[in-house]
């Protein structure tokens, strides 16, 4: 039987959970998105909400955003905020994957909200000048990875994901 648990895990610090999607096109550019709040250019994502599985969000996010529905299975990157003007946060870059000619013009057609102010394919030596510094340099982390292949698979109670 437990005793007494330790204060960290049963009062544990507030953090976010950022979920974003690395999705290439057949020409090998990044989709890109921009947003009403925050200024550059940002890979399709946003925070899970509390109890919301990781590919979940980044599922919803990715469909609300830019109309694809997809897997979002393997994780490329994982990066860590500290608090600042918000929270503490854990940002996951999942692999959307290449997509085929169909799913571009998913994109093309898709109405985004109005939070989402502009849709872009980018090619990485264009990133730089298009994404705020910590968004580029987590962004450019997640293609090495991809190039490397090294792809982490994402669990749930130690079970790859649906």
């Amino acid at each position: 039987m437990l005793h007494q648990l330790p204060d960290i895990l049963t009062n544990p610090p507030r953090r976010r959970h950022g979920h974003q999607a690395l999705i290439l096109n057949r020409d090998g550019a990044l989709l890109l998105i921009g947003r009403s709040h925050t200024s550059g250019l940002h890979l399709p994502g946003g925070d899970a909400e509390r109890d919301e599985l990781p590919h979940l969000a980044a599922r919803r996010h990715t469909e609300t955003q830019t109309g694809l529905v997809l897997p979002l299975r393997s994780i490329l990157a994982t990066d860590h905020t500290e608090a600042a003007l918000l929270p503490e946060a854990l940002t996951f870059i999942h692999w959307g994957g290449r997509l085929t000619s169909a799913q571009e013009g998913i994109v093309a057609r898709h109405r985004p909200p109005h939070t989402v102010t502009a849709v872009h394919w980018l090619h990485r030596a264009q990133l730089l000048d298009a994404m705020p510094p910590d968004h580029y340099r987590r962004t450019t982390q997640a293609l090495d990875a991809l190039t490397r292949g090294a792809h982490l698979p994402l669990l749930l109670r130690g079970t790859p994901a649906d």
